[in-house]
């Protein structure tokens, strides 16, 4: 079971990566949080991959007065996206053909879905966007969906001042991806350890498993 988490954790965040590199060679926008990586990207020279990492690590700061703590997963992705985005970006082209770029554009935000259900259903941990969106909603009492729409209205207006990239790509990320993640993360979610697993000496006595949680992304 764990080789098993562990495949599917890095294949979900190299996927993740790549899913990113193909946003940016659409050409039709970007998510709210690679709008901001992006702009301080084209401020800075960075790589956008070196800006994602850098923003990751950053954002985990956040987590300290939350009193949020990282996994395992958490930090496998604060490093593997952004390394997965460079190398995507060096291996895909550019796309000016209209077609080719909404192409591009939906298999993006599938292969996207697809990665987020990967990295989410191996259960090592948020990421640090989606571990402090969580973490603030505990610390204030805020919903979920309130404290994302907070925190991505917020970066989403850094990065467009920042000159990162925003378009009908954008609409299509925010519209897609919260049903495409939830069509798909039961076929990826490894179940919970049994109650009674854990508890019995032998570990073989039935127990119910544990409803799977959603801890989310990038």
């Amino acid at each position: 079971m764990l080789i098993r988490r562990l495949l599917q954790l890095f294949t979900g965040l190299a996927m993740y990566g790549v899913s990113l590199a193909m946003f940016i060679r659409a050409g039709l926008g970007l998510d709210p949080w690679d709008v901001f990586h992006q702009g301080v990207a084209g401020r800075t020279g960075l790589s956008i991959g070196v800006v994602v990492i850098i923003v990751s690590f950053l954002v985990l700061l956040l987590w300290i007065p939350l009193r949020q703590w990282p996994g395992f997963g958490t930090l496998c992705n604060a490093i593997l996206v952004g390394v997965f985005a460079d190398i995507g970006l060096a291996l895909i082209p550019a796309v000016t053909h209209l077609g080719g770029q909404i192409c591009m554009l939906g298999g993006a935000v599938v292969l996207n879905g697809i990665a987020s259900a990967c990295y989410i259903g191996a259960r090592f941990g948020p990421g640090a966007r989606d571990g402090l969106m969580t973490g603030l909603a505990r610390r204030t009492g805020w919903s979920v969906r309130w404290s994302r729409t907070l925190i991505e209205v917020v970066v989403l207006a850094f990065g467009w001042f920042l000159g990162g990239s925003v378009g009908v790509g954008t609409v299509v990320y925010a519209l897609a991806i919260g049903p495409l993640v939830q069509l798909l993360l039961p076929l990826f979610m490894v179940p919970a350890p049994r109650r009674a697993d854990i508890d019995s000496p032998g570990g073989s006595n039935p127990g119910t498993p544990a409803k799977a949680s959603l801890a989310g992304n990038s």
